[in-house]
């Protein structure tokens, strides 16, 4: 593992919770303004609590002008890719460029039963995974009509469009060593969390994703890796992540009245890492 060279990103990673929707947009206004690049906002499309976050991510992209925005990752059992593809081409056309997809294969799934999605094994749940990219990018793509087999996302002609206004990124948040293989086969991201991947893991992790794209045939520096980190994680924690492990987007999770935390990370924290980075790379050359 190393450093891949990739300028660094950092944002801010939120709940979409609705009892807190008016501090949740102060918030992002002030993440949009204080310099932060990035908003991922989680999907849990089955949690009565949640805002829907395709609807949140659409409202947000009308009242900010710099945030790359993302789902965190979108919930592919219940989000068929077909529609999800020309939501995030829509978002995109709109928000001048702005979007980037994070796809998950899902979990809970009593709580996707409970809403009409199906339950899957990890087999099942990675096999519509890499179906689903295929539907995205089709459905991305300027062909005349697009015909994919697929257990669980077939495509029978469907007409590609609208196309959207950058190449959008696929971020795959997983864990599991075959969908690690999967975000280096095909992927143009990982998005990983402190909770599920302490930075003790990563350097397996990474090794399965650079395993993945070099058994594909691609280079692994194209596959950019996120992080949602956690709080007491130090500026020195967050470097050796960029440094060692190849990390170049840092997401803060913050609550809605995360305001002074977000502030902290901006002004504190974001600097030095930026500098602290720059100079490790100033000294390679």
């Amino acid at each position: 593992m190393a450093d891949y060279g990739h300028e660094l990103r950092f944002g801010i990673f939120v709940p979409p919770e609705a009892a807190r929707g008016r501090a949740l947009l102060r918030l992002v206004r002030q993440a949009d303004e204080s310099g932060l690049e990035v908003l991922a906002v989680q999907d849990h499309p089955y949690q009565p609590a949640f805002l829907d976050t395709w609807t949140l991510l659409s409202y947000v992209a009308a009242v900010t002008r710099n945030l790359t925005l993302m789902p965190a990752v979108a919930n592919l059992p219940l989000r068929p890719p077909a529609v999800l593809a020309r939501s995030a081409a829509s978002l995109d056309l709109l928000s001048a460029g702005r979007v980037e997809l994070g796809l998950g294969a899902g979990a809970f799934w009593d709580a996707i039963e409970a809403m009409g999605g199906d339950r899957r094994t990890p087999g099942q749940a990675l096999t519509a995974l890499r179906e689903a990219i295929g539907v995205v990018r089709a459905l991305w793509g300027e062909g005349e009509r697009s015909h994919l087999p697929g257990d669980y996302y077939p495509l029978r002609g469907a007409k590609p469009g609208p196309p959207p206004a950058h190449s959008i990124g696929i971020w795959l948040g997983v864990y599991g060593p075959r969908a690690l293989r999967l975000t280096g086969e095909l992927a143009d991201g990982w998005l990983g969390s402190f909770s599920y991947a302490p930075p003790d893991r990563l350097p397996a992790l990474m090794s399965a994703i650079d395993t993945g794209a070099r058994e594909s045939g691609r280079v692994p520096a194209l596959i950019r890796r996120a992080y949602v980190t956690d709080p007491t994680m130090t500026p020195a924690q967050l470097t050796e992540a960029a440094l060692a492990h190849g990390i170049s987007e840092f997401l803060l999770p913050v609550d809605p009245d995360g305001e002074a935390a977000t502030h902290h990370f901006t002004t504190e924290t974001v600097p030095a890492v930026r500098a602290a980075v720059a100079a490790a790379r100033a000294g390679r050359q």
